[in-house]
């Protein structure tokens, strides 16, 4: 197993990851299948079934898969230019991706939201297809968007394409239990494994300067929502907060009135910023997914602004350790609102995010597995309840009370030695447990929970 840093930590756009970036994703492979095949396509149409049709509007996957099948993909993203080719098609009913005729599309016709029973294999399924002149179907793909912004296709899924890909790595761990093992074996820490792993794919210039470019938009990210204000889209007329909350925290600073607990402020504004400008439909990084993007760079951000004797240095380092351990959860679990519910996106985030911090403050790796569980096991069963499928409420403030959490577990595990009750693969199992066993409407349905508890004005 493995899975990059590159893999866990995403360039991309707003506002789901699984149901904005994967479905955008879906097509552009769509689109490659077709530039490949034999027969002449002249018209396309999608269906969106399970959650990607019950919360899509709200996710924007509808415009996703649109621009998706223009060409578009998540890591180029231009949003003025997204703007006007949407017009350009609606008013067409035509997309033109590159090096393909123009295809005949009518967003209102050709795109469907299936609200019957999930494709089996996974609840974010999507059916894209290709016509001829006649209307009839030529080429068909089946895609589930896993969660992270990561695609398979049926077959894939079924393991029908799996197969080896790569060298092989020098840390092969499936597990904490592995890692831990390895660890003590090789007197490494988990950082130092893990780009060992990474070396196999990449140059070690290449492997710096991608991570860097992570934490550039992440930081990017932060201080774009912390200066802009204004009404987010959707519906709710929800208000930013970060830029408020962030201008009050800094005329206060200095004042020795100031309250301990005025620290979890910061974390929140850190991660609140991020998750407002996702749900703007911003540049973000999967952190493990949209959804959760603002924990890992809140801790970050707390650490380098906060924490003395921190070290722009050591950021490589706790990414690859975030990066390592929501490698273990989604291989043993998911990083999926869809699939597991919230536990599965905030929780894995506090939980790298716990890794990674307890990593640069000096953490043994029992130490740092160790703060990962004491994150993930206590945002076990937490549901994804989005109101509307819009990931505002109560997704924005969620990220921000997983960056408490990350760093309380941090500082617990560096107040011991390792040694604790309960193993990080078992609190991982029991999260996957716990999401097998969660009701359809607690799972990126909004059919559950918050919301369907709204205000009536």
């Amino acid at each position: 197993m493995f899975l990059s840093v590159f893999d866990i930590f995403k360039i991309g756009v707003g506002p789901s990851s699984s149901h904005t970036m994967g479905p955008m994703v879906a097509a552009g492979r769509f689109l490659d299948r077709l530039r490949g095949s034999p027969f002449q396509a002249a018209g396309l149409r999608a269906s969106l079934h399970g959650s990607l049709a019950f919360t899509g509007v709200g996710h924007a996957t509808d415009r996703a898969v649109i621009l998706g099948l223009a060409g578009f993909l998540p890591e180029s993203y231009d949003g003025e230019r997204a703007e006007a080719v949407l017009a350009e098609i609606r008013a067409t009913k035509t997309v033109s991706p590159p090096d393909l005729p123009p295809l005949r599309f009518d967003p209102e016709a050709d795109l469907i939201f299936d609200y019957g029973p999930a494709l089996p294999g996974h609840a974010n399924g999507m059916i894209l297809m290709a016509t001829d002149g006649q209307g009839d179907v030529i080429l068909k793909e089946t895609y589930f968007s896993i969660g992270g912004g990561f695609v398979v296709t049926e077959a894939e899924m079924n393991g029908a394409a799996s197969g080896p890909k790569g060298p092989p790595i020098r840390f092969p761990f499936e597990s904490a239990e592995a890692m831990l093992a390895m660890a003590r074996d090789s007197g490494l820490s988990i950082a130092t494994m893990k780009r060992a792993n990474e070396l196999t794919r990449r140059d070690p210039a290449a492997l710096s300067a991608g991570i860097a470019r992570i934490w550039a938009v992440m930081d990017a990210c932060i201080e774009r929502g912390l200066v802009t204000d204004g009404i987010l889209p959707g519906g709710l007329k929800v208000r930013r907060r970060a830029k408020g909350i962030h201008d009050a925290l800094i005329a206060e600073r200095g004042l020795n009135l100031t309250a301990p607990h005025v620290i979890n402020d910061w974390m929140s504004v850190y991660a609140m910023a991020v998750n407002e400008e996702n749900a703007a439909g911003g540049q973000v990084v999967t952190a493990p997914t949209n959804g959760a993007a603002g924990v890992v760079p809140a801790v970050i951000r707390y650490y380098l602004d906060h924490v003395p004797g921190a070290s722009r240095e050591k950021i490589e380092d706790f990414l690859l350790t975030a990066a390592a351990i929501g490698g273990l959860i989604k291989h043993n679990a998911s990083i999926s609102g869809a699939e597991c519910g919230c536990q599965a996106e905030v929780g894995s985030a506090a939980a790298m995010a716990a890794a990674g911090l307890c990593a640069v403050m000096g953490g043994t790796p029992e130490q740092v597995e160790n703060a990962a569980e004491i994150a993930l096991e206590h945002h076990l069963g937490m549901t994804c309840d989005p109101v509307k499928g819009l990931v505002q409420v109560p997704c924005i403030e969620r990220n921000g009370l997983g960056a408490i959490k990350a760093v309380s577990a941090a500082s617990l595990a560096l107040r011991g030695d390792g040694v604790h009750f309960m193993p990080l693969d078992n609190c991982i199992e029991a999260m996957r447990q716990t999401g097998a066993d969660m009701s359809e409407k607690y799972k990126e349905t909004a059919l559950g929970g918050l919301a369907v508890n709204v205000p009536n004005c």
